[in-house]
């Protein structure tokens, strides 16, 4: 099993970093024999937010994660940087969980790849 840890730092809208990190997490995860984490740090912890809606034709981020989810994607948000920002627990999307930078560092450990965006 390939392992690959992707650790996003940049917010949901405005650049396409968060989603392009998205785009291969979601395409990595699809083959076979792969296993991703996803890891929402800084202002990518706005990504979590539930009841994203943008305008018609615009990529949502909160669909992203539904997919990569449905593919066993782990995502895990800092709970400091979701502190900071004034989201709470019920406010992040459907899978999406708490995170603290202690769990940042065992996911560092256990992934062979991390790509950082």
């Amino acid at each position: 099993m390939k392992k690959t840890l992707f650790i996003v730092n940049h917010p949901p809208y405005g650049t396409e970093h968060a989603f392009n990190a998205l785009r291969l997490a979601n395409t990595l995860s699809a083959r076979e024999e792969q296993e991703v984490r996803v890891f929402l740090q800084g202002d990518a912890a706005s990504c979590a937010k539930a009841g994203q809606e943008v305008p018609k034709g615009f990529y949502n981020l909160e669909r992203m994660f539904k997919i990569g989810r449905s593919r066993g994607v782990q995502v895990g948000v800092c709970s400091t940087c979701m502190d900071a920002r004034g989201l709470t627990d019920e406010e992040l999307a459907e899978g999406l969980e708490r995170s603290t930078l202690e769990e940042l560092a065992d996911w560092t450990e256990w992934a062979e790849k991390v790509l950082v965006f």
